[in-house]
């Protein structure tokens, strides 16, 4: 809804139409391109796009383990779903799962070298397709801009920019 010009009091501030269209092109973003990015993992290396940035989330650690309650919120997944999906890729012999030895109420997601060999494999047509669908059609002023508001809204949403926010 947009803005009329006048506003009485205890109206809503209603966006303007530009603020309109930016909101409509960011949540045509969101909805959309992780269903391209999972598309083209799921007919290159039959991977979906939570299971690739759970394998991604892993291997960026030092050690190559992670709490589950954390990767849930890396991934933005539920727990329980999560849980699924690493049930999934454990049986697939890609990650293991053990108690955390510095606190057995939580489980850890450990990745295992077949996993680290899959997004080795994964990597390369993932990274063209992030190219494709995002870098190539911006200039670098462009995503200068684009992430520089990107990271003033993730700070508005999750308390931190990034990549100073650690997930927790």
């Amino acid at each position: 809804m947009t803005r009329k010009a006048t506003r009485s009091a205890g109206e809503p501030r209603w966006l303007t139409p530009e603020e309109l269209e930016t909101w409509q092109a960011l949540h045509l973003v969101l909805a959309t391109l992780p269903g391209a990015l999972g598309s083209q993992l799921q007919a290159d290396a039959r991977l979906s796009f939570l299971e690739y940035y759970v394998l991604a989330g892993l291997a960026d650690q030092p050690d190559h383990t992670m709490r589950l309650s954390r990767l849930a919120l890396l991934a933005n997944a539920e727990l329980s779903r999560l849980s699924h999906l690493v049930r999934r890729l454990e049986d697939r012999g890609l990650v293991r799962r053990e108690p955390d030895p510095t606190d057995g109420r939580f489980t850890n997601a450990i990745l295992l070298p077949a996993g680290r060999a899959e997004l080795v494999k994964a990597a390369p047509g993932h990274v063209a397709q992030v190219r494709r669908l995002v870098f190539d059609v911006l200039d670098d002023e462009e995503q200068r801009v684009l992430r520089t508001a990107l990271r003033k809204v993730v700070d508005q949403v999750v308390g931190c920019p990034p990549p100073d926010c650690e997930v927790t």
